[in-house]
């Protein structure tokens, strides 16, 4: 019998453990590591962050599921991989530490045969002055929809904004990215037009400033480079998309920005032309930029071989070209395709937790040495996509032998779906619907523009907020393995 060990329980995770047990049966285990006791639907968060859904809505108990399936669940947090084993055995290990209250802090070494590192990134709150508690937590300036707790809190500081609008009390709102390295701006995007739109529906919205700042150096660079994208017809940039989003919604924009500090109602930030500014807020919600959750790696003897497993951001290593050099030699070749790690072929990362050979866009900094540029997204379909391919790998390994064939999922060869939410409501919702094809640009394929506008399109509507609404009712549906999970998509 052979043991798969997955750290982590997310979208990727979770994808990875599910379709690998169905697949292996009794015949194998699989074991996950998470150090949360709920799965969460993060794409809904910012529904939370408004007060149109609740926590409940959004989360559900993952111990029944896991029972359900037959997976060994261990609420805990993984410290430390030991590929190689210890002196005495060649059995390679984690250490685990318990999350549960009952256990909290006790220590597990913890044997795999295969391990899926799906842990997904550490949201670096301190990397920004002001933005963290120093302790590693989100401060007491600003809110976050990371986390379903998060928007919570979110949801509550807002709605005391909300009523200082409506007693006259003028407000500013500041939402975006709060670093120069973040990935995520997508969430902060959907964020911002969600308050706009109930603002409107709250009848304030004259009462208050929403203001946009973001780290890409144009509107709908996304991490992406941005794209170009059949609309109405027409091949328009993202670029045009997204400013006239933000005008017809009276939101202005500060870009190419990495906040440097952020203090009680203001912030400090830098510009890529080196410049240094200033703004005020009563309420700010600001992404916080990723890293490895900090996995160390030990050789038999005790010796530190973390370098040999992860990149300095703290990413796993995998199948991707991390020696490309500059930007003019970067290919969409350079991404992994199987993402198994080089060192330890029993070992594979999917989703956030896999190290990406570069930044998508173009790297950029300031005069001042700042680097400013969106990092790679890996969420949502791509993180279900790769957890589900490296899956199939580790099950064919298992049941064929090392030698067994790898699957493949190259987000350079990868389409992906993206709705984003401009305002939930049942007849007033809107929401961009967005595809991409490939991920990452392939322009020796797609001279000119990277990716084929015949696959790459988007449009903005009430049609595309009940794909979201829908979207969110079936992958908690999936998740929860329900009957015909598995002909749900990722």
């Amino acid at each position: 019998m052979a043991r798969l060990v997955v750290m982590g329980g997310g979208v990727s995770g979770h994808t990875a453990a599910t379709f690998a047990k169905k697949w292996l049966g009794k015949a194998h285990e699989v074991v996950v590591v998470t150090p949360n006791s709920h799965w969460n639907w993060i794409p809904s968060n910012i529904w939370v962050g408004v007060g149109e859904m609740t926590k409940a809505d959004v989360v559900f108990p993952l111990a029944p599921v896991y029972k359900k399936a037959g997976i060994d669940y261990r609420q805990a947090l993984a410290v430390s991989i030991h590929p190689n084993g210890k002196a005495e055995s060649d059995a390679p290990y984690i250490i685990i530490e318990s999350t549960q209250e009952e256990t909290k802090g006790k220590t597990e070494e913890l044997t795999y045969d295969y391990l899926i590192n799906a842990t997904g990134p550490k949201l670096n709150f301190d990397a920004t002055p002001g933005l963290g508690n120093g302790k590693g937590g989100l401060g007491e300036h600003t809110v976050s929809v990371c986390t379903a707790d998060h928007a919570v809190h979110a949801n509550e500081a807002l709605e005391k904004v909300f009523e200082k609008a409506k007693a006259g009390e003028r407000q500013k709102l500041l939402i975006g990215t709060g670093h120069g390295t973040c990935t995520c701006q997508g969430a902060a995007f959907e964020y911002i037009f969600n308050i706009e739109h109930e603002a409107r529906k709250a009848g304030i919205r004259d009462m208050l400033d929403i203001k946009w700042i973001s780290n890409e150096s144009f509107l709908g660079d996304f991490g992406m480079g941005g794209l170009h994208m059949k609309v109405g017809g027409y091949t328009v940039s993202s670029k045009l998309f997204a400013e006239s989003l933000y005008a017809e919604r009276n939101v202005p924009w500060i870009i190419g920005a990495h906040v440097n500090k952020i203090e009680a109602g203001k912030l400090h930030y830098e510009l890529l032309d080196g410049s240094m500014g200033e703004e005020e807020f009563d309420f700010s919600m600001l992404i916080p930029p990723f890293s490895g959750v900090g996995l160390k790696a030990y050789d038999k003897d005790g010796s530190d071989i973390t370098d040999t497993l992860f990149a300095p951001n703290g990413f796993m290593k995998v199948d991707a070209k991390y020696d490309a050099g500059t930007y003019e030699n970067w290919k969409a070749s350079d991404w992994p395709r199987t993402y198994q790690n080089p060192s330890f072929t029993n070992i594979f990362a999917c989703g956030i937790a896999f190290a990406p050979p570069h930044l998508i866009s173009k790297p950029m900094s300031s005069p001042n040495g700042t680097p400013i540029n969106p990092t790679p997204p890996r969420t949502g379909m791509p993180a279900g996509i790769i957890g589900k391919a490296v899956a199939h790998s580790v099950c064919n390994m298992i049941k064929n032998g090392d030698n067994a064939h790898l699957h493949e999922a190259s987000m350079a060869e990868m389409g992906a779906a993206c709705v984003a939410s401009a305002g939930k409501g049942l007849f007033d919702g809107q929401a961009a619907a967005m595809t991409v094809y490939p991920v990452v640009p392939d322009f020796e394929k797609y001279p000119g523009t990277g990716r084929d506008t015949d696959y790459t399109f988007g449009e903005i509507g009430l049609a595309g907020h009940w794909i979201k609404h829908i979207l969110h009712h079936m992958f908690i549906y999936k998740a929860k393995l329900k009957p015909g999970w598995t002909l749900i998509p990722e």
